[in-house]
């Protein structure tokens, strides 16, 4: 499923093999929530955005339109129109999140809709059969998400939890797709690293993971409000216990320069609402750093977003217009924005990916980890 084309230091260049189609790595997933990027962005534009995999959320779907409507519908690939590699997450991460009531037990958690205020309770077995329902290429196991900061005996008791509910969520895996209804009956599943900001048990937990041979692993838990340097830290401290030969992918993230620091230390996959939804408001990310169009320089500027850029907004449209759509609402503004950002993280994918074969990657890194998140 997964192979290693070629690695400098430990940032590395792979391919991994899915039902739905080859995802060529480190890549980036784009964002779509409830089966659609925010910002007007249609399944057929992520094709000419250079998109790979498209990332859908469980829990908003589980909502509405709901699972069995998705089922019958052919499952996300025919529903959205993408057709190409599809990750759900497990739903856990918005249960923590959103839900202002919960109660969590061994059996799963209980908690109250953020739409209607109604009570489900969501489980391992349970987030595991909507994924199937949904289709999805990549199912993400169903764990608890602590926030930062957290005291050791709790995380430690969460980790325990989060482990046995992933040799639940594997079963039920196994079961549904050995079922004759299965939309994709070889659906993946990823287990997820948790363990807050606590190396010994991050550590533990990964061995104890790894063991059960997956199809891939996640790094969980970070991206959540701690400093960058503990995120990478943490990254740095388990990336030794991930299995060599499977897809690494480290959830929620983030800037490109958080991208390019990860890569370096040796994560394959990324994903991050941020490009979408900082577009829509106007901050946009070029190679010379980010640009706010909501500045009153840009009022008369003729330039495209970035002079480097091929996407279809830049190949068409000024700074200058572009701000003009965006101070009067236009919903334009949003999707030519959008379709930039998504680009220029698409793209700078393939810039890493070419810079690792060529074994220059260091010097990429060196030369953009900080240019690139600069506000200009």
């Amino acid at each position: 499923m997964f192979r290693l084309l070629a690695q400098e230091n430990t940032a590395r260049r792979g391919e991994f093999s899915t039902p739905h189609g080859v995802v060529q790595t480190p890549a980036f997933m784009n964002v779509a929530t409830c089966g659609a990027i925010k910002g007007a962005v249609s399944a057929c534009d992520l094709r000419t955005l250079g998109c790979q995999v498209q990332l859908c959320n469980t829990y908003h779907l589980h909502l509405r339109p709901g699972e069995d409507v998705v089922r019958e519908l052919g499952g996300l690939q025919k529903f959205t129109g993408w057709g190409g590699p599809v990750l759900t997450d497990s739903g856990g991460f918005q249960v923590f999140s959103l839900a202002k009531l919960r109660n969590i037990r061994e059996e799963g958690v209980t908690f109250a809709s953020h739409i209607s205020g109604a009570r489900i309770f969501m489980g391992p077995e349970e987030s595991i059969r909507i994924q199937s329902a949904l289709g999805s290429t990549i199912a993400m196991a169903f764990d608890e998400c602590v926030a930062n900061p957290a005291t050791l005996p709790y995380a430690e008791a969460s980790c325990a939890r989060t482990y046995r509910w992933l040799l639940r969520c594997k079963e039920e895996m196994e079961r549904c797709n050995a079922g004759s209804d299965a939309i994709n009956p070889r659906q993946m599943l990823f287990g997820i690293n948790q363990g807050c900001t606590f190396d010994e048990l991050r550590l533990r937990h990964m061995e104890q993971i790894a063991a059960l041979d997956l199809d891939g692993y996640a790094i969980g838990g970070l991206a959540v409000g701690e400093p960058r340097e503990e995120m990478y830290r943490i990254v740095s401290v388990v990336e030794p216990a991930m299995p060599r030969q499977k897809p690494r992918y480290l959830m929620g993230v983030g800037t490109p320069g958080n991208i390019l620091e990860a890569v370096r230390l040796g994560i394959d996959l990324f994903d991050c609402v941020m490009p979408s939804r900082n577009a829509r408001h106007g901050h946009l990310f070029t190679w010379g750093g980010v640009i706010n169009l909501n500045n009153a320089k840009y009022e008369r500027d003729g330039n495209p977003i970035d002079p480097l850029c091929q996407c279809p907004t830049c190949q068409r449209h000024s700074r200058a217009y572009l701000r003009h759509l965006l101070k009067a609402g236009e919903m334009l503004a949003m999707r030519l924005c959008v379709m930039h950002n998504l680009w220029f993280y698409n793209h700078l994918m393939e810039q890493i990916r070419q810079a690792i074969e060529e074994s220059r990657f260091a010097a990429l890194h060196r030369e953009y980890v900080a240019l690139l998140d600069q506000r200009i």
